[in-house]
């Protein structure tokens, strides 16, 4: 039972920041190992639950989605929308693709990683915002520039890194790139649809063989949990950038950042 809230807390920790930029890997690995969860299955359990958040995202613009299928064949502005998709999901696919093993090596090893991309990260997010004030930007995000779609893919390839946020990295990118912050979160949604995809269902089958048949109770209970969370994060994250800026976010990854670095320093968490 004390297994199974914990598989709760994980995966309502997945649902609220996945699609915050505030880095839901980075949370995950935090409360993993504060929460001492031992039904981890060698990293399944933490993939599986992101297919819940997945699912959540895929039914909120799924009225959307059928109707860009409907009319992808004669409707230019949908046509130049995938096409961005497709541009700036290729530079993390490839480079995800080549150094996998090596990120999950050597960058989720160390427990500094995610407090020092936290803090960089926001600090990023108030440079981001001063720089885009008062600039002109692209405001319809299915009006993006082959090019700038480049600029947010490689910007994503940050986010292969845990603590950078995969959100944020593409959210900041967008706007480094001259779209609204609106536009940029917009752009970042419709990217998560094949970043998220292919890379859960690649972990996953790697993964697969560490799940046992008493396992699928937790699975099933995180992956709920992170798709009924992740819905409310996204209704709530598209109304608050229309009006409000990064800044938010900024403050809490470096507050979050510096808490993690004294924790650390004091020998608690390590």
């Amino acid at each position: 039972m004390e297994e199974l809230w914990k598989a709760v807390v994980l995966g309502a920790i997945e649902g609220f920041t996945e699609f915050l930029p505030i880095s839901s890997t980075g949370h995950l690995l935090v409360a993993g190992r504060f929460l001492d969860f031992h039904a981890s299955m060698g990293g399944t359990f933490e993939i599986f639950i992101q297919l819940g958040a997945t699912l959540a995202m895929l039914l909120y613009f799924a009225r959307d989605l059928i109707a860009q299928a409907r009319t992808v064949l004669h409707s230019a502005p949908v046509q130049r929308l995938w096409l961005n998709v497709i541009i700036a999901f290729i530079p993390a696919g490839l480079v995800g693709f080549f150094i996998h093993d090596w990120i999950k090596e050597v960058l989720f090893v160390s427990p500094y990683v995610v407090p020092t991309t936290l803090i960089l990260g926001g600090l990023v997010m108030f440079g981001v915002e001063r720089f885009a004030r008062g600039r002109q930007q692209t405001a319809d995000f299915q009006q993006l520039s082959h090019t700038q779609a480049l600029t947010v893919g490689l910007a994503q390839i940050l986010a292969l890194a845990p603590g950078v946020s995969r959100s944020g990295a593409t959210i900041v990118g967008g706007m480094f790139a001259g779209a609204s912050r609106t536009a940029a979160t917009r752009f970042s949604f419709y990217l998560a649809i094949p970043t998220m995809l292919i890379a859960t269902t690649f972990d996953l089958i790697k993964s697969i063989d560490h799940i046992s048949g008493n396992d699928w109770v937790l699975l099933a209970v995180g992956a709920i949990t992170a798709a009924i969370t992740a819905w409310i994060a996204i209704a709530w994250l598209l109304r608050y950038v229309a009006n409000h800026t990064l800044a938010i976010f900024g403050a809490y990854r470096i507050a979050l950042g510096v808490l993690l670095l004294l924790l650390l320093t004091l020998g608690i968490g390590a």
